[in-house]
């Protein structure tokens, strides 16, 4: 992956989302994407858990995937990017979550309609998956935004969804603080530091993934998948 390079004014990742530069990744997306998911569940779900407010975003989050479903593969990128971050308000975990770290559901991320750069990233992967995209193209990429002045050595900690045409190609990047959906060229902020997906991690600067068994230590994201599960995602 070549640098990422916008403007990044906040966003936050988490301890356990560092912790991943040294563990194997979990085919977590996967079992998702793979199964059919149950959207009137979700919908119902959300009225239940949300209310009115809740329950009018997840339906507008499932016509947008069923009118997707036919558009070119760039457009769906689009669609979905512009989607969540018009109906998510980034808020960090402890304010929305009472946690430290939370790795929130689709449903939860839009249930609420607050959520972090983490939750912004998962929803969308997740949405392009359902939609078609093959997972092999995406990456949720952990990177270092750069902010203040340019060279003035500061940055922080952020995540985005990039997309590969090709396995070598410019990746175009899905940013909830960029409402344009951007090929790293142009985003000369952010710097990669690994991506991953349900087939692997690649760390910056690798041709190949550095994780060949994604399947590898499940314990710390069995609780979301659970949670996915639970909301009839898969």
């Amino acid at each position: 992956m070549t640098n990422i390079p916008g403007r990044i004014i906040r966003s936050s990742v988490s301890r356990s989302v560092r912790a991943l530069i040294a563990l194997p990744l979990v085919a977590l997306f996967a079992v998702l994407v793979a199964a059919a998911p149950d959207l009137d569940r979700v919908v119902a779900l959300a009225a239940e858990r949300y209310g009115a407010q809740g329950e009018e975003t997840l339906r507008a989050w499932r016509s947008m995937i069923e009118s997707a479903r036919t558009k070119p593969e760039r457009e769906r990128l689009e669609l979905v990017n512009a989607f969540f971050n018009s109906h998510v308000l980034f808020e960090d975990d402890q304010i929305v979550w009472k946690q430290a770290d939370y790795w929130a559901t689709p449903l939860e991320t839009l249930g609420r309609g607050q959520g972090d750069c983490e939750d912004y990233s998962i929803s969308k992967y997740v949405t392009l998956g359902l939609l078609g995209v093959p997972i092999e193209r995406l990456r949720i990429t952990y990177v270092r935004a750069e902010f203040g002045l340019p060279g003035s050595g500061l940055s922080q900690a952020h995540m985005v969804l990039a997309y590969y045409e090709t396995p070598e190609g410019e990746p175009l990047v899905l940013d909830n603080l960029v409402s344009e959906v951007r090929p790293a060229s142009r985003r000369t902020d952010l710097r990669p530091i690994f991506g991953f997906n349900s087939q692997g991690l690649w760390v910056a600067g690798s041709r190949g993934p550095a994780v060949a068994d994604p399947n590898a230590r499940l314990s710390r994201w069995r609780d979301l998948l659970s949670r996915m599960s639970a909301d009839g995602l898969n």
